[in-house]
């Protein structure tokens, strides 16, 4: 029975992100990448993030992109606002989004990534 192929998504040339791609690498996953800055991301997909990991979890607040926003788009947040800010502008999506095909991992913990790819199997 193949393995559920992992997919990374995120931005090329984000600091992290290059981290998350050298730590698969480095221990033999092999991983599809999804650059939203080239392809983009569709609604049904984030809606389907956040069902599972939650809006708060994946809208990166600390990033640059979020902090140049009006107040007025950074108050009052929802999930459907939120996920209208990600579409705008997916850079605000914290990085990586790590799918391992019916398990995510937001953002770039090594820990955590080896005890989920060795549970893999």
């Amino acid at each position: 029975m193949a393995k559920t192929p992992v997919t990374i998504y995120g931005i090329k040339n984000c600091d992290t992100m290059k981290k998350a791609r050298a730590w698969l690498d480095g221990h033999g996953v092999a991983y599809a990448f999804h650059d939203y800055k080239a392809a983009g991301i569709d609604r049904d997909r984030l809606k389907s993030w956040c069902k599972d990991v939650g809006w708060d979890t994946l809208l990166n607040r600390a990033g640059a992109t979020f902090r140049a926003l009006p107040d007025a788009d950074k108050t009052g947040l929802t999930e459907a606002k939120a996920i209208n800010l990600m579409l705008a502008k997916p850079s605000m999506i914290k990085r990586p989004v790590l799918d391992l095909g019916g398990r995510l991992l937001v953002g770039f913990r090594p820990e955590l990534y080896a005890a989920s790819i060795s549970a893999r199997g």
